[in-house]
């Protein structure tokens, strides 16, 4: 999903009518040609026209006895809209989904299994942050497709000034200590919410952590552990070198905007932020750039959300194996470089890095994505986030509360959430 999933990081958004899934047409057994007619739902903005129709024209080259047929779908009721495919007759072939949603579709048993395939995709050098939540139960549902990650978009005048090199900044001590540097005079050393809780994840998984753990055969809060608390604690000393607000998230007020001001040294977000920044204030372009967020040591990057989309194939869709043929060209290394390049995605293989070296940002995207984790592979996830415990214990830990006690308490409403017993 173009970013969406980390705007609102697999929240399900429903609100289309079941009868949304009819006008599939994905029970037509032919073009009319001769051909099979294989039916695709891609997102909105996943891919551009131009792409769209590049691919089209050479998938049905290599494969001339198929005839694809895309439709672009609205992310806002697409939760309830594919749930409805899946249970009906009428699926389409191929349905493109977030990685995080994988694991609610495949519960009710309605997405094909791809376990016996995957050394067919390549899938040893996938990325973990799709392959990981494309899988339920042991079994591989969902086929990474491509992904999106934060990074730090810093002022590059501003670290000059400053004599710092970016470059030079692998660890987190390291990146605490420039950002000391930097927050200075009238300039925020960086722009870092209160509830930027995708961030705050990416330092729990560092800690060897997790939002969540798997427990008896269920699932339990996991944000008391020892690595989560010292990854609060981090998380607390980098946003006291700025002036984000303890009671809110990056949308509100957005922080590409706030960024604009001219006052802001760095935050953390997607690359895409910048070309916001550079529109709001036209003084800043060429004054951005990009690097990985630092790891705990400088063994590597730190540990990011995974954001981004795979593809699943309904159990009931009319055409299976030519399913699977597109999906191998799709996720396959020729059109996912061209992906890459065309829309400034990370390809959905750690090998496939290189094809988009040439640009700062996305390089920068696909340097972190190495590290890439996703929510907890739970159906019931989407329900945490929607009462988003996280949020309040971090304002609560960052206006003074015990972050113990505070820990203890958004992981016992993540257990109970979960359907785990706190």
């Amino acid at each position: 999903m173009k970013y969406r999933s980390l705007a609102l990081l697999s929240t399900l958004v429903l609100g289309a009518g079941l009868a949304a899934c009819s006008s599939s047409g994905g029970s037509a057994d032919g073009a009319g040609d001769g051909r099979t007619a294989l039916d695709v739902w891609l997102m909105r903005d996943s891919v551009s026209a131009q792409f769209q129709k590049e691919f089209e024209t050479g998938f049905e080259k290599a494969h001339p006895e198929i005839d694809v047929k895309i439709q672009i779908q609205e992310w806002e009721g697409i939760g309830e809209k594919v749930t409805a495919a899946l249970a009906s007759n009428d699926a389409p072939d191929v349905i493109e989904v977030g990685n995080t949603q994988v694991a609610q579709y495949a519960q009710s048993g309605g997405l094909t299994d791809f376990s016996g395939r995957v050394a067919e995709l390549g899938g040893g050098d996938w990325l973990e942050g799709l392959a990981e939540p494309g899988s339920y139960d042991g079994r591989q549902y969902g086929i990474p497709y491509y992904a999106a990650n934060r990074v730090v978009i810093h002022r590059t005048d501003l670290f000059e000034k400053a004599g710092i090199d970016p470059s030079r900044i692998r660890t987190r001590d390291q990146w605490i200590a420039a950002t000391r540097k930097l927050n200075t005079g009238g300039t925020q050393g960086i722009y870092l919410p209160g509830q930027n809780w995708y961030v705050l994840s990416g330092f729990v998984w560092d800690e060897g952590g997790d939002l969540a753990v798997q427990s008896g055969g269920g699932w339990k809060g996991g944000l008391d552990s020892p690595g989560a608390l010292r990854a609060m604690d981090f998380y607390r000393r980098l946003q006291a070198l700025g002036k984000g607000p303890k009671d809110s998230d990056e949308a509100q007020p957005p922080q590409a905007e706030v960024m604009a001001k001219g006052q802001v040294a760095q935050i953390i977000a997607v690359p895409g932020g910048a070309k916001v920044i550079e529109e709001k204030n036209p003084e800043l372009k060429g004054k951005l750039g990009f690097f990985p967020v630092p790891g705990k040591s400088a063994d590597g990057p730190g540990a990011v959300f995974t954001g981004g989309s795979d593809l699943v194939v309904p159990a009931v869709a009319a055409h299976q194996e030519e399913a699977f043929t597109l999906i191998r060209e799709l996720t396959g290394d020729a059109w996912q470089k061209k992906l890459a390049v065309a829309m400034s995605y990370v390809p959905n293989k750690t090998t496939l890095a290189g094809a988009v070296a040439d640009d700062p940002g996305t390089a920068a995207m696909a340097a972190g994505a190495v590290n890439g984790h996703a929510t907890p592979n739970t159906p019931q996830w989407a329900a945490v986030e929607a009462k988003n415990p996280i949020k309040e214990y971090m304002t609560a830990v960052l206006t003074g509360e015990d972050a113990g006690s505070a820990a203890a308490e958004a992981s016992r409403t993540i257990t109970e959430t979960l359907g785990g017993d706190s």
